[in-house]
């Protein structure tokens, strides 16, 4: 199995009271992806880290194979998902694959 952690920013200029509501739909919606997206086995979205992190939310992914990362990024369910209600709210992207 391969491991996918995605973390993100909010862009500065979003209010924080959207806030909760915009990680409430990226998770919904990045979530969803699992049965959609072939070798994605399992996402889980977090939107309550700890204090000491230096990121505002993460997204948790599992794969199949390391094959399946690209095939993920690149899946047209996923890039719909991720131009609608991530990319355009988040900065600073930070990504660590591994495999177990």
């Amino acid at each position: 199995m391969v491991h996918h952690i995605v973390m993100w920013k909010f862009k500065p200029e979003i209010a924080e009271g959207e806030k909760a509501g915009l990680q409430e739909a990226m998770a919904q919606h990045l979530e969803a992806l699992v049965g959609k997206v072939p070798g994605l086995v399992s996402a889980r979205f977090v939107k309550a880290p700890l204090p000491s992190s230096t990121h505002d939310m993460a997204l948790v992914t599992t794969l199949e194979r390391a094959e399946d990362v690209a095939v993920y990024g690149s899946h047209p369910e996923h890039v719909k998902v991720a131009d609608t209600y991530v990319r355009p709210y988040v900065t600073e992207r930070a990504c660590l694959d591994y495999e177990e």
